[in-house]
């Protein structure tokens, strides 16, 4: 008996506002800029990659490699996605 597997992608799983705030609130929880950035990855993907890197004023291109595995974008790259994704950033106590 052999095992199939297939890929997995998350942004196949994020089908509305509520999957997205939750997806990237459970992210954050992690305390982990790396996997926070997969995760806005994972959500730009899911919204569209083209369209959040128009909003957010970026290259299409650019937005994947910063957004990728081992991209570093800078914390202004971050904030425009947050904002294109219809986000904002907020601080509360630890």
């Amino acid at each position: 008996m052999s095992a199939e597997f297939t890929d997995y992608d998350t942004s196949e799983y994020l089908e509305n506002e509520q999957d997205i705030i939750a997806y990237l609130n459970a992210i954050a929880e992690y305390d982990d800029p790396a996997l926070m950035q997969a995760a806005l990855g994972n959500v730009a993907k899911a919204r569209g990659m083209t369209q959040i890197a128009k909003d957010a004023g970026v290259g299409r291109e650019s937005l994947y490699k910063s957004l990728s595995k081992d991209g570093n974008p800078s914390f202004q790259t971050i904030a425009k996605v947050i904002h294109a994704l219809g986000g904002r950033l907020a601080i509360q106590a630890a």
